[in-house]
């Protein structure tokens, strides 16, 4: 980046409410509920959300029997899908399509190989405390906020849906400004749009930049861009899981693999692969190995190890290339065993990581430093 630079840069995240959002954790619902009862299950299970109706689809092959409408059902009333005269609840219809895995695909997950073709990428950088990148990190928090204040009914004429999306300012790489906010929030109809602009500006704007250390005028955010949002989710604008594959990654900035993660098992490297590759960008920059750091990995179906395993660091290696892919090899065997066993993934871990992202949280196992 030449010297004095002045760059913007944009990302999003939606609201666990969001048609989309509500697919992908229905469908890791599923997946969560296979593990719970077989722990070698594999799954690939797909939704669709539309106006009062919600389609259920793919394949599962595993020793588990799993009432789908029941789990789907239990995920729409706890996103806050519990009124019918929006067009889409928890009573809504459901409709099952699920069969068992094409024994052509399993065949090759039997013998510890990997259950789809593909490239995945993995990132990690200094710009929060996490390693992640600073847009997309705001952008989650604030749409984690918007849920909160609706749940603990802080703010009480919201409505499930929403997004956020949030623009900075870079000065010679480093984030410096929060030039806007764009929040998407329904709400009653009762309630006049700068009434709301008021609140998400108090209490949920203004305490989620200051916890990343910026300010920002009101002025500076959208709310609504229309003017008028009063009623979300599917019946408004449908919903399919794994449509939000940059928010659940690196907003953009980073690149990410051609598959998304929800409704699949581990086995499956689209998402296993891309933890793996997380795992390892994120303990090369947090051991000083390089200030920023994207991992490549890429396998064939039934391929036991990857076909590419590279780093980029972007100029800022502090050690040899050598040096830096010794580290990898020593800290996680990217076989499809290995990953399964280093990062223990064959675990009921997965509905949690299907809103506010699946990198920068700590609490799952391909976010540890070793």
């Amino acid at each position: 980046m030449a010297k004095n630079s002045t760059t913007t840069f944009t990302s999003e995240s939606v609201c666990a409410g969001h048609p989309d959002k509500i697919c992908d954790q229905i469908s890791d619902a599923i997946l969560d509920e296979v593990l719970k009862q077989d722990s070698h299950g594999r799954t690939a299970i797909e939704c669709l959300a539309a106006s009062n109706r919600l389609i259920i689809a793919g394949e599962v092959g595993a020793r588990a029997k799993v009432d789908f409408k029941k789990i789907a059902r239990e995920q729409i009333k706890r996103l806050g899908y519990t009124n019918s005269k929006f067009n889409f609840s928890d009573k809504s219809p459901i409709d099952v399509y699920v069969h068992e895995q094409s024994l052509e695909i399993s065949v090759g997950v039997k013998r510890k190989g990997a259950g789809d073709q593909g490239m995945m990428f993995g990132f990690a950088c200094k710009e929060t405390a996490v390693l992640m990148p600073l847009p997309i990190m705001i952008a989650h928090v604030l749409t984690r906020k918007m849920d909160q204040v609706r749940e603990e009914n802080i703010v009480d004429y919201l409505r499930p849906d929403g997004k956020s999306q949030v623009t900075i300012e870079y000065k010679n790489g480093k984030p410096v400004k929060i030039i806007q906010v764009v929040i998407a929030i329904p709400h009653k109809e009762s309630v006049a749009l700068d009434y709301v602009k008021d609140d998400v500006y108090r209490v949920i704007v203004t305490p989620v930049l200051e916890t990343f250390g910026f300010k920002m005028k009101k002025d500076k955010l959208i709310v609504n861009g229309t003017g008028i949002w009063h009623n979300g989710g599917p019946a408004s604008d449908c919903g399919l899981t794994g449509r939000k594959i940059v928010v659940d990654t690196y907003g953009g900035y980073a690149r990410v693999g051609g598959g998304c993660f929800s409704g699949k098992e581990p086995s499956k490297v689209d998402r296993g692969g891309a933890y793996a590759a997380r795992f390892l960008a994120k303990n090369v920059v947090a051991h000083g190995l390089a200030e920023k750091a994207e991992v490549r990995l890429a396998y064939f179906i039934g391929a036991k190890k990857p076909t590419m395993e590279d780093i980029e660091t972007f100029g800022t290696a502090k050690k040899s290339h050598k040096v830096i892919l010794s580290f990898m090899n020593k800290i996680l065997d990217t076989s499809v065993e290995g990953i399964l066993k280093g990062l223990d993934l064959q675990r009921p871990i997965y509905l949690p990581t299907a809103a506010y992202g699946h990198f920068g949280r700590e609490e799952f196992p391909w976010e540890k430093v070793v």
